[in-house]
């Protein structure tokens, strides 16, 4: 997302907008805007897209397959991802109402945070063998951030 760290221009104008180009398959994870609600708007493609309400709403998932000009609201500080689940290219334009919305990325945030948590903890939280939270914690913390948007 280009943001006012991006363009100075942008400070104060409490908004920024990304075009994000999806190869058949791509994604974007599952992730936090914890500063602002975005509005996303396909251009080409298909998209499949998504949203979890909160505990008090009953976890419930909100979700749509986009076609060209359907715009979807993903409100604010909510687990979201996109996801392109046909064999062509996609393009969307995401705006967030934010000049920095911030971006926590899920996978990343728990199982590459640095220093990691303590995999017993992970496994009872997640109900999972240690070894396969170990298992995660090296491929988060070894990955590059694909979410490189956010500086």
């Amino acid at each position: 997302m280009t943001t006012a760290i991006d363009i100075p221009g942008l400070n104060t104008l409490g908004i920024s907008i990304a075009r994000i180009d999806f190869a058949p398959g791509g994604q974007v994870p599952p992730h936090i805007h914890p500063r602002a609600s975005e509005i996303f708007l396909v251009i080409e493609g298909e998209l499949f897209v998504g949203f979890v309400s909160p505990k008090e709403y009953n976890n419930t998932l909100f979700s749509k397959l986009l076609y060209p000009g359907d715009v979807f609201v993903f409100p604010i500080g909510l687990v979201q991802f996109h996801v392109n689940v046909w064999k062509t290219n996609a393009v969307a334009i995401a705006a967030a109402g934010s000049q920095n919305p911030g971006l926590i990325t899920l996978g990343h945030a728990v199982f590459g945070s640095n220093p990691m948590i303590d995999p017993s903890i992970l496994a009872k939280a997640f109900a999972l063998d240690v070894n396969t939270v170990r298992y995660l914690q090296t491929t988060f913390s070894s990955a590059d951030d694909i979410l490189s948007i956010q500086k």
